[in-house]
């Protein structure tokens, strides 16, 4: 049961222990923030405040990025221009770089956060909930029975029922050697927010021929989904825009594009070859030039 506050309490836990508890006995309806980007908007969308929001903002380990070599473990409090920042050594996650560099604008990246992007299902623009699917990573979630890990698919498409006093602690992304790239289509009615996002990242030998690919398209549909069936299509060849954008007309009839005040669904369909050629070429850019990296070192 929602509780409609027009003056909502606000609870700073000294822990994520603290929060799930705070969450699990307060008798306010109380939900978890950390930026609060989405939540201020409420009134102006017609949604009424919670009774009590929990503020992760504060909690050192939500707020760590953390390498093991492996994997790269982002808390959910993490801030868009702090990842961005963070990323700029790993040249494989430049998907996700360049959706935390590029989402919004500078005010909002200081405020939003990773888990404020993919925890907000009314928010179906979210720049890093395509760049992340597109990383294969996993949703580590935290709650009164201790830790629960999936695959972000999964996590998205139940967040909408998430058990009582649980929260998005983490994600974990897999440090592989790929080329990725983000797409991104903005209108001016549209105001900060794309109304086509493509995010993409490919596995390719020295002869540039694509061994593996993922593709996420998020803005399309209401929540940001993968795209199996044109990743499949750069696959056993080698990166080619143009190839990309003609299997993409081909494919897009599987999207249910979803309408909006700022732009009609078929438009979105319509564009969605474009961006998927935008994102393409970004990956042929990236391996020709990690190609020549590589030859450059064998060189050396």
């Amino acid at each position: 049961m929602t509780t409609a506050s027009a003056t909502p309490a606000l609870y700073r836990p000294a822990s994520l222990d603290d929060a799930i508890e705070r969450l699990a006995t307060s008798d306010l309806d109380a939900v978890p923030i950390a930026g609060a980007t989405w939540v201020m908007r409420s009134p102006a969308r017609g949604e009424p405040f919670r009774g009590e929001y929990v503020s992760l903002a504060r909690i050192e380990e939500l707020g760590r990025i953390d390498d093991d070599g492996t994997n790269l473990t982002i808390g959910a409090a993490v801030t868009h221009a702090r990842l961005a920042e963070a990323l700029a050594g790993h040249p494989g996650l430049d998907v996700l770089r360049q959706a935390a560099a590029k989402s919004a604008n500078p005010s909002v990246r200081r405020q939003a956060t990773v888990g404020g992007n993919l925890c907000t299902t009314g928010f179906a623009a979210a720049d890093l909930v395509p760049a992340l699917l597109s990383l294969s990573v996993v949703a580590i979630v935290r709650g009164p029975a201790g830790e629960t890990r999936m695959p972000l698919s999964r996590f998205l498409a139940t967040r909408g029922a998430a058990l009582p006093a649980t929260v998005l602690s983490h994600v974990s992304v897999p440090l592989a050697p790929v080329v990725s790239a983000h797409a991104r289509l903005t209108m001016r009615r549209a105001g900060d927010y794309p109304v086509v996002i493509v995010s993409a990242t490919a596995a390719v030998d020295d002869a540039g021929v694509v061994e593996s690919a993922t593709v996420a398209v998020g803005s399309v549909e209401p929540v940001a989904r993968l795209w199996p069936e044109m990743a499949a299509a750069l696959v056993g060849r080698r990166l080619d825009a143009d190839a990309a954008v003609l299997a993409a007309r081909e494919l897009a009839g599987s999207f249910q594009a979803r309408e909006s005040v700022e732009v009609d669904g078929w438009y979105r369909s319509q564009v969605l070859p474009a961006v998927v050629g935008r994102a393409v070429r970004a990956l042929e850019r990236s391996g020709r030039a990690g190609r020549e990296d590589r030859g450059e070192a064998g060189r050396a």
